[in-house]
């Protein structure tokens, strides 16, 4: 038998990777007849140390976010997904990606972006997509590739 998946979610941050992620998750969607589920997680933590933080600068990433998922939502709709929704999560992107959500929605298949950082980012940050591979409640599939399946090169990138 065939493995199907039912509730495919992907993490969109505005990155590259992430846009190939959700690109190739259409087409998975697609296939499988699935509800495709997106998330941004606003990092709650990025705001703590910022002395002149207030409301206005949660608002102004969640607007943006809202437009680019917008956006997403239909451009999936275009290409034939019927089932699509998203949410703007905050707190730890983390924990959000690989338990939260994928409980809540009861996801059976994470389709995330290749981190863009470098080691040392990796190392001094922690890769969010990492972190989802080691400890997700489901199946995960990193993204590497464009449509086509060569290896994604950010558009600004030499080739």
């Amino acid at each position: 038998m065939l493995q199907q998946y039912n509730h495919i979610l992907v993490p969109v941050d505005g990155s590259y990777e992430a846009e190939l992620a959700f690109k190739k998750a259409v087409a998975v969607a697609k296939r499988n007849d699935a509800d495709l589920h997106l998330v941004h997680v606003v990092d709650t933590r990025a705001f703590q140390n910022i002395s002149s933080f207030d409301t206005t600068m949660v608002e102004e990433v969640t607007d943006t976010a809202k437009k680019t998922l917008d956006k997403y939502v239909q451009e999936a709709k275009d290409a034939g997904v019927t089932n699509i929704d998203y949410a703007i999560e905050y707190g730890a992107p983390k924990t959000i990606i690989a338990r939260d959500v994928p409980q809540n929605l009861d996801i059976d298949l994470i389709m995330i972006g290749a981190t863009g950082l470098n080691a040392v980012e990796r190392l001094l940050i922690g890769s969010v997509t990492e972190y989802v591979t080691r400890t997700a409640v489901c199946d995960v599939l990193v993204v590497r590739t464009d449509q086509e399946n060569k290896p994604a090169k950010a558009p600004h990138q030499d080739h």
